[in-house]
């Protein structure tokens, strides 16, 4: 790479920083649940048009996308880097200045962050446009906390077409490392997702005659424990796999036996195989389970996203550029994660690299994960996100 334009990548990268972080603060006060997004697309497409980088919006609904190109490189490759839009239902205790002015919502999860990183990239990329190789598309997606997944949704829109994207890369926040470091892993990163809810039909009645009842409470409580089981009995060990319940509703009382329980849960595997596989017998063993205790149970699995894949050699060649840019010591292997990513419809698509951004200060107190109502980042993560995405883009 051109050293002199890694240079000046780099120095803009901190010259811009108090810019993105104004757009990141105006963001994160004014959040926005999935594919509700107005407000923010606006904002998105007011800044892009203000720098003089042509754009549409309206994409997927709520989705904006952007093109930086020369005559000279319009017919090469295309590579597109993507952000994300939408905050979350979790009220802020942050008490930060910029904290949200919403009740109730929040950008606890970086999508706030992302995007305006995405801007500054932007700005120096159509600075230095005539230097590019190959042309560049910024893509800013609605709906990546909500299933279907604006990812799908941006896909169905032709996002990857009109130049046809070749290879695509996005960062996350990641309060577990350092402001200053990046993190990598190839290969098979993160894990899919798919929602279950179960409604068990019982029959009410006094707590002292259960044998007059149905008790969906029991019931209830044999498909938690017995699917655990079946999913550790029958899933290869090789293979990471993780099934959570997180609501359980049955509205009795001391006395009352409810006639109805409502459950709810995740399912989470490393591989697609097994995946179409579990999601079968939770089922099938859930629907056996109600009908031994004469129960009915009405059951919806929610297909979510598919595993996230990195490609190998697109992970390598970013991998590299992060150690000639910020030194070895501050590029991270990472190990595999059982949360899930809606990229990861990218990643069925094209090569892509989806690679984190360290954003934890101690000695500032910003140590809480992503979906916490306490979330921040240190801003000295700012220049270090924007100067890795211009990186993948040369």
């Amino acid at each position: 790479m051109n050293p002199e334009l890694i240079s000046h990548i780099k120095t803009r990268s901190k010259e811009l920083s108090q810019k993105v972080i104004q757009y990141r603060e105006h963001i994160h006060q004014n959040p926005e649940l999935s594919f509700q997004e107005q407000n923010t697309m606006e904002y998105v497409y007011d800044v892009l048009n203000k720098l003089n980088i042509s754009c549409l919006k309206g994409i997927a609904n709520t989705g904006v996308v952007a093109m930086i190109q020369t005559d000279e490189n319009k017919n090469n490759p295309c590579i597109a880097l993507r952000a994300d839009l939408d905050a979350l239902p979790i009220q802020e205790q942050t008490n930060k200045p910029y904290s949200s002015i919403k009740p109730g919502l929040m950008h606890a999860c970086g999508h706030d962050v992302h995007t305006s990183i995405l801007l500054g990239v932007a700005e120096i990329l159509n600075e230095i446009k005539h230097l590019l190789q190959n042309p560049i598309k910024l893509i800013f997606q609605p709906g990546e906390e909500k299933t279907p997944g604006g990812a799908s949704l941006m896909i169905e829109a032709g996002v990857l077409e009109n130049p046809v994207v070749t290879e695509m890369y996005a960062l996350h926040v990641f309060p577990e490392l350092a402001a200053g470091r990046v993190g990598f892993r190839s290969g098979r990163y993160m894990a899919s997702c798919d929602e279950i809810y179960i409604t068990i039909n019982g029959k009410g009645g006094h707590g002292a005659i259960p044998n007059e009842c149905i008790d969906p409470i029991i019931t209830g409580a044999n498909i938690v424990t017995q699917l655990q089981q079946l999913i550790s009995r029958n899933c290869d060990p090789k293979i990471p796999s993780v099934l959570s319940f997180g609501h359980f509703e049955a509205l009795g009382a001391t006395n009352v036996i409810p006639s109805k329980a409502i459950i709810k849960g995740t399912f989470r595997t490393m591989d697609e195989q097994w995946r179409e596989k579990a999601l079968v017998q939770i089922k099938s063993q859930a629907e056996k389970i109600a009908s031994a205790n004469g129960a009915s149970l009405d059951i919806d699995i929610s297909r979510g996203y598919p595993c996230l894949d990195n490609d190998i050699a697109l992970t390598e060649k970013l991998y590299l550029k992060a150690k000639g840019a910020l030194g070895s010591d501050n590029v991270i292997d990472l190990p595999i994660r059982l949360t899930s990513e809606d990229f990861s419809f990218y990643s069925q698509k094209i090569p892509v690299c989806f690679f984190r951004l360290g954003v934890r200060d101690e000695s500032k107190g910003i140590v809480h994960g992503v979906h916490n109502s306490k979330f921040d980042i240190s801003y000295d993560a700012i220049p270090v996100g924007i100067q890795m995405m211009c990186l993948a883009a040369i």
